[in-house]
């Protein structure tokens, strides 16, 4: 039975949540301010937070960013007011894995949450740690290596290079990575997939004009030769 941790201070929104989880056989925790929710993400061990993004005592966004600090990769999808566009991007880039504006449809919310579990029961049984060239992963603690000293990947560019890894040598269009490493189900401009691998490609690759490990591969996608 999946664990899934619900931080949300609206009474009814939390009541409908917890009712509704309960009904499709999660084991639910509940939270209704952020510091609390916090805490039991670290001691709950949940297999998913369903995080609103305004909270009293401490922000959705500032508990996001603090469980991706301690290393943590466990899926999150952010609830977001209609309007609030810069917090759902703000979200995004801490380390969200997906958002839910609202008001929204219970079933909406469950598709997107088996997506999100789907995809990291397919991360399961991958090896902890990866070594090319003089870069060293380890998956356990979120730290990229290169020659001895640690990288200042985001949260994003480390699923990106996770995903490249387990995927070594196929060739992956873009709109699969926008699926896969950040969860849209409507693909905005693949210009974003661009723009990450740019970034990663500058922290990992010795030259990255001319890139050894995350090539393109003009019309299709990019594959990773590590």
């Amino acid at each position: 039975m999946p664990k899934v941790l619900i931080v949300e201070d609206d009474e009814s929104m939390g009541a409908a949540l917890k009712d509704g989880f309960a009904y499709e056989g999660y084991e639910v925790r509940f939270a209704a301010d952020g510091a609390l929710g916090l805490k039991m993400a670290g001691e709950e061990a949940p297999d998913l937070i369903i995080l609103d993004v305004m909270l009293p005592k401490m922000s959705g966004l500032d508990v996001c960013k603090e469980i991706r600090k301690s290393g943590s990769a466990v899926p999150i999808i952010m609830l977001t007011a209609r309007g609030q566009e810069i917090d759902k991007v703000l979200g995004l880039k801490l380390g969200a894995d997906d958002y839910v504006t609202k008001p929204f449809g219970f079933m909406e919310l469950m598709a997107r949450v088996e997506a999100l579990l789907r995809r990291a029961a397919g991360r399961t049984g991958q090896a902890d740690s990866c070594r090319f060239g003089d870069i060293s992963v380890d998956f356990k603690k979120a730290e990229v290596r290169r020659k001895g000293k640690v990288l200042d990947l985001s949260a994003r560019e480390l699923r990106l290079l996770q995903y490249f890894i387990e995927h070594k040598g196929e060739v992956i269009p873009r709109d699969r990575l926008l699926d896969e490493v950040w969860g849209y189900d409507e693909a905005p401009l693949t210009r974003t997939v661009d723009m990450h691998v740019a970034k990663l490609r500058k922290k990992i690759e010795g030259k990255p004009s001319d890139p050894q490990y995350i090539v393109t591969v003009h019309g299709l996608g990019y594959k990773f030769t590590g």
